[in-house]
């Protein structure tokens, strides 16, 4: 695996790429975490097969803390994501989104007029703070996704959620990930909500000219599967959210075996 760094206005972006030669894969990280939280698939099997692309974003990871706090709002994440995807000539990759990463693939998505196709999981689409309450559930650790300042016990918190209920082995990369997050991308994100030109996710799936997958965690701690059915999604692959046994908001890390299994299913039938 190699990490590029690609210059961008608010500071350089780090790119880490699998060693794979197969279709080409842009992965696109959640909230505070990084490209750690898909290793999984980058230094193993389906990284060997796919040419597996991951960005992080500024102020997380390996990439510099942005210059303008504007960087941290959802367009300002896309337009980090879409630079590195022009300077490495991807547009016509998939592209995979986690969580927030699933809100900035949806916010891209019209202006990726060559792409494949898009997954996106933990992020279902949203219109409005109507929406919003709806999707998600009240986990207490959603009061953290906004919050600048996080002390060690509310990392812990937050990162616990990602998981299904019990689950023992808490990757520590997904700690330090969560500490070493500029806090001002999260305070920055939550100020930007509903004030800035951010799209509508809900009208981008029912839009949607290529194949959009919804992945889903059966035992999600964060998002209510149920929201799905209530938006129009015409081109959703295989006609039905893919639901994946054993896994919560994390399933790329939880269930490996079959995340990777949907995500090269998906690129091989859209490719």
């Amino acid at each position: 695996m190699k990490t590029r760094r690609i210059d961008a206005p608010n500071g350089e972006i780090a790119v880490p790429e699998s060693d794979g030669r197969g279709p080409p894969v842009v992965l696109i990280h959640g909230n505070s975490l990084s490209s750690r939280a898909f290793s999984r698939q980058l230094g193993g099997p389906l990284g060997r097969r796919l040419r597996l692309v991951e960005v992080d974003s500024p102020g997380h990871g390996e990439s510099d803390d942005a210059k303008d706090p504007g960087a941290y709002s959802l367009p300002g994440r896309a337009r980090a994501v879409r630079r590195a995807v022009d300077a490495l000539g991807l547009g016509e990759a998939c592209f995979v989104g986690w969580s927030l990463g699933g809100h900035v693939a949806l916010e891209m998505a019209p202006d990726l007029d060559n792409a494949h196709g898009i997954v996106i999981f933990g992020a279902p689409p949203i219109a409005s703070g109507e929406s919003l309450q709806k999707a998600f559930l009240p986990n207490p650790a959603m009061q953290f996704t906004f919050q600048e300042s996080l002390d060690r016990a509310e990392v812990s918190a937050y990162v616990a959620a990602f998981f299904r209920p019990g689950f023992a082995e808490i990757p520590p990369t997904f700690l330090e990930d969560v500490m070493r997050t500029d806090g001002r991308a999260r305070g920055a994100l939550g100020a930007s909500v509903g004030a800035g030109p951010e799209r509508d996710k809900e009208a981008v799936a029912r839009d949607f000219k290529v194949p959009l997958a919804v992945l889903h965690g059966k035992e999600e701690q964060l998002v209510d599967g149920r929201y799905f059915a209530s938006v129009a999604m015409p081109t959703l692959w295989r006609g039905a959210v893919q639901t994946i046994p054993g896994a919560g908001h994390a399933p790329q890390w939880e269930a490996p075996e079959p995340f990777d299994a949907l995500i090269e299913a998906f690129v091989n039938e859209t490719a």
